[in-house]
């Protein structure tokens, strides 16, 4: 019996990873039954000579969208023009894969397209998010990039139009075109084949995602909402609970009005508990 990770799945058919061999599995039946599917990224145990998949071992986190597991790090590509940036999205983003328990890096593009006044905007918000502990990479700094995202099982998610095939595209061109093509079966509906698949681009393990425009958290309760906003959980409130909305003494509320949490991050945090 040997042990691997899932790094492709099309249709039944698993392709494993094991010590840098790959193996074409099926997954046995037993799996239907207790409702337990094996996903990409999963690490399992499986037999050689049969290519059955007997075992899936403890998930770290998992991701719906695409179904995939055990990933280190959500690359969300955010452009900064054409479509404009929005930060309510980018908050969503952002406190769905931290709910996951997944880390959420920020990678904004089209830096070229804004003015200068912008650009010194973009610098405070930055600094913002960094301040709060997301790491945020310009993609005029890709090289930093893939120095911190090396040896990591990475999920590309973002906007439609965002950059993300021409992000790809600076790192290996030929792996864009592969990635291109898969995103754009991604999109084509309930006749989609399904197919997820890990590319190892320069030394990181990559998964793309279909692009999207909107993102439900209603499936969220509001207190982990809340707790997914990272820079409210040190403050220290009258009650307990707070949720940082109408209660009276509230700390998160007082750091809003004196500028110490970003505004944008709070009104958006009312947004997403309304």
């Amino acid at each position: 019996m040997l042990k691997g990770r899932i790094i492709k799945n099309i249709s039944d058919i698993y392709t494993v990873n094991s010590d840098n061999k790959l193996y074409e599995c099926k997954a046995r039946g037993k799996f239907r039954h207790t409702k337990m599917v094996p996903l990409v990224g999963d690490i399992v145990e499986f037999l050689e000579d049969e290519k059955y998949i007997i075992n899936i071992l403890d998930r770290r986190n998992e991701l719906e969208r695409p179904s995939i597991s055990n990933i280190d790090v959500a690359l969300i590509v955010t452009s900064l023009k054409k479509p404009d940036i929005s930060y309510n999205l980018l908050d969503k983003e952002i406190s769905s894969v931290v709910i996951a328990g997944v880390e959420p890096v920020i990678c904004f593009t089209k830096l070229d397209l804004i003015s200068d006044s912008e650009e010194a905007q973009l610098h405070k918000i930055v600094g913002y998010y960094e301040s709060i502990g997301i790491k945020v990479f310009l993609n005029n700094r890709l090289e930093e990039m893939v120095q911190y995202l090396c040896d990591k099982y990475v999920v590309l998610t973002g906007q439609t139009g965002a950059g993300k095939s021409s992000l790809i595209n600076r790192l290996d061109k030929e792996m864009a075109l592969k990635i291109g093509d898969i995103s754009e079966a991604l999109g084509r509906g309930k006749h989609t084949t399904r197919h997820t698949e890990f590319h190892l681009v320069r030394g990181i393990y990559i998964a793309d995602t279909p692009g999207f425009s909107a993102l439900d958290l209603s499936k969220y309760t509001n207190s982990e909402i809340r707790d997914s906003f990272v820079e409210f959980r040190s403050r220290i409130c009258e009650y307990r609970d707070c949720m940082h909305d109408k209660e009276i003494n509230c700390a998160v509320k007082k750091d809003v009005s004196d500028g110490v949490i970003l505004k944008s991050r709070y009104d958006n945090y009312l947004t997403f508990i309304k």
